[in-house]
């Protein structure tokens, strides 16, 4: 009785132990060689490939309401990344940030916004995560709602972003949430 009742319990709990790795299957070999790209995984979960496939397809700056301020931007963020090529993780980072420090703000589509805009940046350089954002918020002059197409909603963001300043995270969304509820 002792002899069978430790069979069943081994054998229950040799199958719950294994049902984890069975349910990590792999895709069949057929299904790998018909897919489009069938790109190596790389660290994370989605791996570099995945990650490559999902990319937007480039703006069309025709279409855009300032096609020169478009196609500035794209010339800049390509000499950046150019510039950039030969680094990664935080020097990549630091190395995008010099270069967008160095954007030509005449070609903007709102050329004072981004002059002030580089200005905080200068400022807040040392800073990161949400102490920089902080020192963004607080450096950068308010936004001139008579100049946006819709005052009314551009003021009702200015006031929510006074409310919710002293806050981080979840608590800002929320903050966020609760200041553009109709009322």
């Amino acid at each position: 009785m002792k002899t069978r009742l430790f069979v069943i319990a081994s054998s229950l709990i040799a199958s719950l132990l294994a049902m984890p790795a069975m349910a990590q299957s792999t895709p069949a070999p057929a299904a790998a060689e018909n897919s489009i790209s069938a790109a190596p995984a790389g660290p994370g979960m989605m791996g570099q490939g995945a990650r490559q496939n999902r990319a937007r397809p480039p703006r069309d700056c025709q279409q855009s309401p300032n096609p020169a301020a478009c196609n500035a931007q794209r010339e800049a963020r390509s000499k950046a990344m150019e510039a950039c090529k030969d680094s990664a993780g935080p020097q990549r980072r630091a190395c995008m940030r010099e270069q967008r420090a160095n954007f030509d703000c005449s070609k903007s589509a709102n050329p004072q916004q981004c002059e002030a805009h580089k200005a905080a940046a200068k400022a807040c350089q040392g800073q990161s995560g949400p102490a920089a954002r902080r020192c963004m918020q607080e450096k950068m002059p308010p936004v001139d709602c008579s100049k946006s197409p819709n005052p009314q909603r551009c003021e009702q963001h200015q006031k929510a972003r006074e409310v919710c300043k002293d806050k981080l995270g979840p608590d800002h969304k929320s903050c966020l949430r609760e200041q553009f509820k109709t009322k």
